[in-house]
């Protein structure tokens, strides 16, 4: 019998759907989206990289396509025209510009953002790279389904919002023309766990109310223990 790896990235994975989405209030799903504004950036910036890297892999140009400078989450209401194309984290700034909320907040997202972009951006080059195929392949998707469990997508920046989940469900799912389809022979390993870990520590800095963090402060990474440090 085949013995499938399962690797420690995946148990990662596991700990950000088990997070309690269904407990949060409309303006935590909107720090979230704050969240997955910056992870939307460096996702985009490792796909570049991964394109860089494999510079005539047809799938990944194929997946490049979908994801920049396309039109396939055109159109929506006050975020995108009929047919316009913009990048997908472009796609989310626009979301964010939707509902005002405190400055003093604002600057906190940006803060804390800048420095997880930060962090990413310290990463080699291949780890960023293999990270698509962790995204695209299920772990992306999985993600999304868990925090459409949330009830209450009664503004318009929620609204914009769970139209980039539920769109992206459709593009990953397909299991031979969808995204995964289209990343997976990249082959990831625990190389991409420190993406993933940081995902996760993003999503609950912004948001504490879905779980603190569990462990020392020493586990934390180093763009979340200067946040830290500067709120204390």
């Amino acid at each position: 019998m085949k013995v499938v790896e399962r690797f420690q990235y995946q148990k990662t994975i596991d700990e950000i759907c088990q997070l309690e989405w269904d407990s949060l209030t409309a303006h935590d799903m909107i720090c979230v989206a704050w969240a997955y504004y910056y992870f939307s950036i460096q996702f985009r910036e490792n796909l570049k990289i991964a394109r860089s890297i494999y510079p005539n892999d047809e799938k990944l140009k194929d997946l490049e396509r979908e994801e920049c400078d396309t039109d396939n989450l055109s159109p929506w209401p006050g975020v995108a025209d009929v047919g316009e194309k913009m990048n997908h984290d472009e796609y989310m700034r626009r979301v964010l510009e939707m509902h005002s909320i405190d400055l003093s907040q604002v600057r906190y997202f940006k803060s804390v953002g800048e420095g997880y972009l930060e962090e990413m951006r310290g990463l080699d080059d291949v780890s960023r790279a293999l990270s698509i195929a962790s995204y695209e392949d299920g772990g992306l998707e999985r993600i999304f389904r868990a925090i459409l469990e949330f009830r209450h997508w009664d503004n318009a920046l929620l609204g914009a919002f769970r139209h980039f989940l539920s769109e992206h469900i459709r593009f990953d799912c397909d299991p031979t023309q969808g995204h995964g389809a289209l990343s997976r022979h990249l082959r990831p390993d625990d190389r991409v766990l420190p993406l993933w870990s940081s995902f996760k520590s993003i999503l609950i800095t912004c948001v504490p109310r879905l779980s603190p963090w569990s462990g020392s402060g020493s586990e934390l990474p180093a763009w979340e223990g200067s946040i830290a440090q500067q709120e204390s």
